[in-house]
């Protein structure tokens, strides 16, 4: 039995947008392994490359970012536990992973929910928070990894100031750039999509 034009243009309807709920989905997913498998290069690359190494690891962490605005919080989570899964299994050396997984990768996602608050400085509080808890714990597995782990913090007191207060000054630098190209990229990038 041959169908009618008329029916055939339901049932087109019908399957269009079956398709279209299901390709959100698809899309999701692959653009969240997408993103995950840049991520891991640039790790691959950055391990390789000692010079750029904190740079190239920043720089992943916009792929998170992607995620994020792209298809929302959900998948920039997606983004970053698969990218720091399969750059401690793939990447040659661990520093560039560990970086990203202690710092640089949960970042971006923090910061969407921090940045959801009016109070800029509550957000500010939040984010030094976060940052200098990052910033103690990699300290304390450097402490531990490379050194013996009986080593008296008071001898390292001075350098600990120094590090504390320059990286917060850094940090806050980051984060301002940060700002920066997100809105660069919700700008340039998402408005050619549409």
């Amino acid at each position: 039995m041959a169908l009618l034009p008329t029916q055939l243009v339901v049932l087109c309807r019908k399957t269009k947008v079956k398709f279209a709920v299901m390709s959100r989905k698809t899309r999701t997913y692959t653009l969240s392994a997408i993103l995950s498998a840049l991520t891991v290069v640039f790790l691959y690359i950055s391990s390789i490359w000692p010079t750029g190494q904190l740079g190239l690891v920043a720089i992943s962490s916009l792929f998170t970012v992607a995620a994020i605005v792209e298809a929302g919080l959900i998948p920039g989570v997606y983004v970053y536990v698969v990218s720091s899964v399969l750059g401690m299994l793939l990447v040659p050396n661990k520093a560039s992973p560990l970086l990203y997984m202690l710092f640089f990768g949960y970042y971006p996602i923090l910061k969407s929910v921090i940045e959801r608050i009016r109070a800029v400085a509550l957000q500010w509080v939040l984010k030094l928070l976060v940052f200098n808890a990052a910033l103690s714990l990699i300290w304390f597995i450097m402490i531990w990894l490379a050194l013996d782990f009986y080593i008296l913090f008071a001898d390292y007191a001075p350098d600990l100031l120094i590090l504390f207060l320059g990286g917060n000054a850094v940090f806050a630098l980051f984060d301002y750039g940060f700002s920066k190209l997100i809105r660069l990229y919700m700008n340039r990038v998402t408005r050619r999509a549409q």
